[in-house]
Order: structure tokens, then C-alpha cells, then sequence
């Protein structure tokens, strides 16, 4: 995808084509639960100077196994320019928040997504590692912006990140990645130093 077809998609989501993805994030199926799903595995990825995809660049990828036929994953540190409170107008008490919504791949941009820290598995959500959970359901999200502290250990995501069979084992086998245990701190604490889109990069050929 070029870096113009990302600006576009980031700017229908700015100039008020949010609606459109509130009505997605509505109709969307929430994940099916960890009780039907494959023994749980969750990594995070650092991208290494070896990937050329401009989607991924300086990113670290949270990765779970257990999500369908081959990893999904979601990037945790590109925020976008785009404020959770522009993705729900109505709830005013979002307005003063200044938290952004985060780039969480190149797949599906349409979709919302969102992580979230809890005590005991909710409904609709499945667990990605740990006490953090793995949501798309509008009621769940809902129902956490209903906070004292709406933004508390919750990130937004448009997009997911995903790989055919073999795909990512050859990537890593060839340096694009290194490997970390998933961290909840690397998700909610960890500094978003590298925006989507990434800024364009002067050509250096002569």
C-alpha cells in the first residue's frame, strides 16, 4: 500500500467517515473464545532494519497464534493522528481526553479493534497473554469509555497486522524481526515514538 493510500485512508477517518467505522465496529463479530481456541501463544515482534515494508518500520508487533489458521497480530506503538473521542462524538466526556487511536496493521483499516487489561475474563473478548484481553465488540468498548478513567489500560486499534503460512517464521529466520516477551507495560506504558503513516523518506538514488 503507498504512503498516499494510507494518508487517504487516515484522512476519511478524520473528515468525518468515522461514522462509517462506528457502524463496522457495531456489526462486527466479536472474537470466538478462548475456550474454542488453540493453546495460546503471544510474542512481541521488533521490527529490525532488515524490513523494508513501510507499514512496519520501527514498529514492535504484539502476535498471538490463536486466532485462526496463521498469526494475527496488532502493532502497539504507531498512534495515528486520529483522537478517540472523534470516534464517539456523543460521549463528551471524551472530549477533554487527548488519546489517540493506534495503527494496528495493514489488514482490514476498516476494522476497530482494542486491548484492554481486566481482573477476570469478560464476555466477548479473548485473552491474548496474561490479564490483557482482545476485543472488537461496540458494547465491551463501550462499557470502558464508561470509566472514571476511560483510557485506563485500554488501546484503540484500526487494522490488524497478518501473515500467510510460513510467512513471519521465514521473516524472523532472516533478521526482519527479533523476539521479546509480551510485556502489558510495552502495550499501555510504552512511548509511541513512531507515528502512522510513517513520514516520507527522501530518495537517496542517485
Amino acid at each position: 500500500m503507498s504512503r498516499a493510500s494510507r494518508v487517504f485512508i487516515l484522512h476519511r477517518l478524520s473528515a468525518g467517515a468515522l461514522c462509517a467505522v462506528l457502524l463496522l465496529l457495531a456489526a462486527s463479530a466479536s472474537p470466538s473464545s478462548a475456550a474454542d481456541s488453540k493453546p495460546l501463544t503471544a510474542i512481541l515482534l521488533i521490527a529490525q532494519g532488515e524490513l523494508r515494508d513501510p507499514n512496519f518500520s520501527d514498529s514492535v508487533v504484539l502476535v498471538m497464534n490463536h486466532l485462526g489458521p496463521a498469526p494475527v497480530g496488532l502493532v502497539i506503538n504507531r498512534p495515528t493522528e486520529v483522537l478517540v473521542s472523534r470516534l464517539f462524538p456523543d460521549l463528551k466526556r471524551l472530549a477533554p481526553l487527548h488519546d489517540k487511536v493506534y495503527f494496528g496493521g495493514p489488514v482490514e483499516l476498516a476494522s476497530v479493534w482494542f486491548l484492554f487489561r481486566a481482573a477476570r475474563a469478560p464476555e466477548h473478548a479473548v485473552q491474548a497473554f496474561g490479564n490483557i484481553y482482545l476485543s472488537a465488540n461496540r458494547d465491551l468498548l463501550l462499557q470502558l469509555l464508561g470509566r472514571d478513567k476511560p483510557m485506563d489500560n485500554l488501546r484503540i486499534f484500526i487494522g490488524h497486522s497478518g501473515w500467510g503460512p510460513g510467512q513471519l517464521e521465514a521473516e524472523i529466520a532472516r533478521g526482519a524481526w527479533t523476539l521479546e516477551r509480551a510485556d502489558p507495560d510495552a502495550i499501555f506504558k510504552g512511548k509511541p515514538e513512531h507515528p502512522w503513516p510513517a513520514p516520507e523518506h527522501p530518495d537517496n538514488s542517485t
